[in-house]
């Protein structure tokens, strides 16, 4: 199915939503939203996307359309009903694409992939996420005396209505809670990096993963590692969005991420 409404692809419709147009003989980008997002936050990509970029957005249970299933709370269920929610698109060429927590998962599923013998990505790109390098048991929405809402409220992206009603609030975090406990609790230090390209885009000013706190990326892969600014904080602006997707765009069809 098509179209750039978000509609179902083949396979598992909970998991998989394309924006725009099917591009054959494209590379599919599988977009990973953010912790508390989803996968509509990729919907306004499609329009600036190159030519033969097809966007494939992940939707996570406990958000959107999916409101009504258990969020995950580890990793590794997460990751084997992800794979086999993903496997069907596998046999044509895919990139992986994750903002803040959505990185963290592309760059599992990497991993979960070549575990299991399944086809790699072209690449893998990450965003607004710490290296994993850096994980010490700590992090920024721990231990806060603000709360997990002022979390929210440092990192920005979170419209201002959302803010504003203590219910529609009250949703977010509970989701937002259970992403960030993924996260947390994931302590992954694989002995082999990956062997395919990386490129990171940092927020210049994100207070959580700017571009020193990125740099760390190279040490997860044999292959190709780039690192690209993005003005701004945790979240890109449209802007932003535009300058990480010519980006990626103009890496895969320029076939650079073979390199």
């Amino acid at each position: 199915m098509h179209g750039s409404h978000g509609q179902a692809l083949s396979g598992d419709h909970r998991w998989l939503k394309r924006f725009g147009w099917p591009a054959p003989g494209g590379v599919q980008l599988l977009c990973f939203h953010s912790g508390g997002g989803a996968a509509g936050m990729f919907r306004h990509w499609a329009q600036p996307a190159a030519p033969g970029i097809e966007i494939v957005a992940v939707q996570l249970p406990g958000r959107a359309d999916r409101f009504g299933e258990t969020p995950y709370r580890r990793m590794q269920p997460l990751l084997d009903d992800l794979v086999t929610a993903v496997e069907p698109l596998l046999a044509r060429p895919f990139a992986l694409y994750g903002t803040s927590m959505g990185a963290r998962v592309a760059w599992a599923l990497a991993h979960a992939l070549r575990e299991r013998s399944l086809p790699q990505p072209r690449a893998l790109y990450v965003a607004a996420s710490a290296a994993p390098c850096l994980d010490d048991g700590t992090w920024l929405w721990e231990d806060r005396k603000d709360g997990l809402e002022g979390y929210v409220r440092e990192m920005g992206g979170t419209p201002a209505e959302v803010l504003a009603e203590p219910q529609l609030l009250a949703l977010l975090l509970t989701t937002l809670d259970a992403d960030l406990t993924v996260l947390s609790t994931h302590d992954f230090h694989p002995e082999t990096p990956l062997d395919l390209p990386i490129h990171a885009f940092a927020g210049s000013q994100d207070p959580e993963a700017p571009p020193e706190r990125m740099i760390g990326w190279k040490a997860e892969t044999t292959a190709r590692f780039d690192l690209t600014p993005i003005p701004g904080g945790h979240f890109f602006d449209r802007e932003g969005d535009g300058l990480v997707i010519k980006t990626i765009g103009s890496d895969l069809g320029a076939g650079r991420q073979r390199s």
